[in-house]
């Protein structure tokens, strides 16, 4: 928790500092040498076989969020043309750093990339993105992505940009999964309370949005189905995801779901499971059946690839990349890993017609009558009488973490990721119990 309220004051921070500065017409001065390369190449564009990307990871590839975006990343650039090589710095146009923290530890790695050439560098976390616009603000030659931040717009840098895909998607269509099997559990009368659990790393906005599209996923299948969130307040930290795990199964919970970048909570699962109890488990970003081989269901994931070829084609032929930008199933950039062993019977059939309905418009995984909340005491949306929200702000102009501007209701459904790339559904639902948040 710690952690989490100094990147709340850092936050803050820089909300002030880009306030005072976002709107002067000159990028700031370049002390350190960062204009030597990059604006001329940009309006230009530039060969695949001279550029440099830098690509700052928050964790190595023993995480399966950083490998995620290791492989996207590698596998973007093999289909541009670039060399990407992890294993084989000298003779790769990428440069990998890992195990960076979201502290100045990020502010120096993104300098550091800029002074090593790097025309165009990218972040794997949300805690760097302050960091990176630091960097941006006195490297203004040089494109700094933050792949889940949402400070760009606001930045008033041209340089500075955030990437992030429609994750509540394959958090919906791996509720499906869940679904089905607590269905079938309980059809069966194996299991009679609808109890399911989920690790969440922090109580942001990008988790709060994963795992309410996870529960409607699943009372899609199960109305009523409720859930419990225990935090780790880390994003990796196996040790802290296996307990938050047991802790949930100790409660009751049959089905643990997550947003945590480890293997520790589907292993925990497995554990119970082989002990005798009747548990399941939803990954993320890799899939878990080599450490939950019967416990493990699916896992939700996002294919990075997409984001970053479709950040550096623009770059590399001198278009302007957007400041923010956001993709989901249309454009291949979420999916869902192999179904598991004891997936319910019909499992793959539901999978897809939820892919075809989110595709077609016909689903909306944020569809207000799937869902009631309770009015609101900060402003930040309102609810009619049976609790369904009419109206929600998407955005905070001021930094009290309170949104108070952008409407993200329309046609009936919260529009998630549209007014920005990074997730901002940050709306508490009934049925949902955050255990520690605090």
């Amino acid at each position: 928790m710690k952690k989490f309220l100094t990147l709340l004051l850092a936050f803050a921070m820089v909300l002030s500092l880009a306030a005072c500065g976002g709107n002067d017409e000159e990028a700031p001065a370049d002390e350190q040498g960062g204009e030597t390369a990059g604006t001329e190449e940009e309006a230009a564009g530039i060969a695949a076989e001279d550029v440099k990307i830098g690509l700052i990871c928050v964790h190595d590839i023993n995480s399966g969020y950083d490998a995620a975006h290791i492989e996207g990343l590698t596998a973007a650039c093999e289909e541009l043309g670039i060399t990407a090589n992890a294993d084989d710095p000298a003779n790769s146009q990428v440069i990998f750093r890992y195990n960076i923290p979201e502290d100045e530890t990020c502010y120096d790695a993104a300098v550091d990339l800029a002074e090593e050439g790097c025309n165009i560098i990218f972040s794997d976390s949300y805690g760097h993105q302050m960091y990176m616009q630091q960097a941006a603000s006195e490297y203004s030659a040089v494109t700094f992505v933050a792949c889940t931040g949402d400070l760009a717009a606001g930045s008033g840098l041209d340089n500075y940009k955030n990437i992030f895909p429609y994750t509540y998607e394959s958090r919906y269509v791996s509720g499906v999964v869940a679904g089905m099997k607590l269905k079938e559990l309980m059809d069966a009368g194996t299991v009679t309370d609808p109890y399911v659990g989920y690790v969440g790393a922090f109580p942001y906005a990008e988790v709060v949005c994963g795992y309410t599209a996870f529960l409607l996923g699943i009372q899609s299948q199960v109305p009523e189905a409720h859930m419990d969130v225990q935090y780790t307040n880390s994003w990796y930290d196996p040790v802290a995801e296996g307990e938050a795990a047991n802790a949930l199964m100790a409660r009751g919970c049959v089905i643990i779901g997550q947003h945590a970048d480890s293997t520790g909570a589907p292993s925990a699962v497995q554990a119970q499971k082989d002990a005798g109890s009747v548990v399941y488990s939803v990954g993320y970003n890799i899939d878990m059946l080599s450490v939950a081989p019967t416990a493990a269901l699916t896992s939700s994931q996002n294919n990075w690839s997409v984001l970053y070829r479709d950040t550096l084609e623009k770059f590399l032929a001198g278009e302007e990349v957007p400041v923010d930008y956001a993709v989901g199933i249309t454009e291949d950039a979420v999916m869902i890993s192999a179904l598991g062993p004891e997936c319910a019977e019909g499992t793959q059939e539901a999978v897809d017609a939820a892919w075809a309905g989110i595709k077609d418009g016909s689903l909306k995984v944020f569809d207000t009558s799937k869902f009631t909340c309770q009015p609101a005491t900060d402003g930040s949306y309102q609810v009619d009488e049976n609790g369904h929200v009419t109206s929600a702000f998407g955005l905070d102009s001021d930094g009290d973490f309170v949104n108070d501007t952008g409407e993200a209701i329309v046609d009936g459904a919260f529009q998630e990721s549209v007014l920005r790339s990074a997730p901002y559904f940050a709306l508490r639902i009934d049925g949902i119990t955050e255990l520690n948040n605090n």
